[in-house]
């Protein structure tokens, strides 16, 4: 039974540094007022990704969305891209404060952190990509 466990969270680290290594997407690392005031700098719309370690749609996005070139190419250029883990530190007020209930719960923000729109559950990159070109026609 051990062995069997610790075999399984082996291979599950394994599995999610790979994905992390391979990540498009890049997001932005620090907190939401960071992450608001870089948004202000730069002038662009923000994008979240408010996920739980244990929520399987949620690693289906990180593993197969998330990493896909031509959605890092789309959101790098034209968001803040910030991922916030709604369990834990400042993600537990985030969740509350913004209505997460469900997951993934992917949020779109103007540079002032006013909400322009509102995606519940995976979607394929595709749809991903199209969701934030009018996310981003939004915040203009």
């Amino acid at each position: 039974m051990k062995k069997k466990l610790i075999t399984a969270i082996v291979f599950a680290g394994i599995f999610l540094a790979g994905n992390v290594a391979k990540a498009q997407v890049k997001f932005f690392q620090g907190t939401w007022a960071r992450a608001v005031a870089e948004a202000k700098k730069q002038n662009k719309p923000i994008f979240v990704d408010a996920y739980t370690t244990w929520c399987g749609p949620c690693k289906w996005m990180n593993a197969q969305v998330f990493t896909d070139k031509k959605v890092g190419e789309f959101y790098n250029a034209n968001f803040i891209n910030y991922r916030i883990d709604t369990e834990k530190g400042e993600g537990v007020t985030f969740a509350k404060n913004h209505g997460v209930k469900a997951f993934p719960t992917l949020i779109f923000f103007d540079k002032n952190e006013k909400e322009i729109k509102r995606i519940i559950g995976a979607k394929p990159a595709d749809q991903f990509i199209n969701a934030g070109k009018k996310a981003a026609a939004m915040a203009k």
